[in-house]
């Protein structure tokens, strides 16, 4: 099984979880392939980011959503459409976790595969 991180970046954003208030969040796409099929899945995970150091990630505050599951590989053409699709897709997961990604505001540069 091959795991590739397609991107990954961090931003300032809003949610309460468990009673703990989060202001920063990461979000990151990734490509799974293995036996012949792929599969992209766009993550966010809120976590506290009390300070301009704190980038310690809590797993509870965390969602992952499912975009593409094909026979094939990784191309691309895929990780174009994937990457496309990722800002509304991580929305959908902010809104489950009831919280907000402020895009306009990212706490350091993306970093890409």
């Amino acid at each position: 099984m091959k795991n590739v991180d397609i991107y990954k970046q961090y931003f300032s954003a809003e949610c309460t979880f468990n009673g703990v208030e989060r202001h920063g969040a990461v979000v990151w796409l990734n490509a799974e392939s293995d036996s012949g099929m792929i599969r992209y899945e766009v993550g966010v995970s809120f976590f506290p980011h009390q300070n301009a150091e704190d980038f310690a990630i809590s797993y509870d505050a965390c969602a992952l959503k499912e975009l593409i599951r094909t026979q094939g590989r990784r191309s691309k053409k895929k990780d174009e459409q994937c990457l496309n699709q990722m800002q509304a897709a991580a929305n959908e997961i902010a809104e489950s976790l009831k919280g907000t990604i402020h895009w306009d505001k990212p706490l350091m540069e993306a970093q890409y595969a």
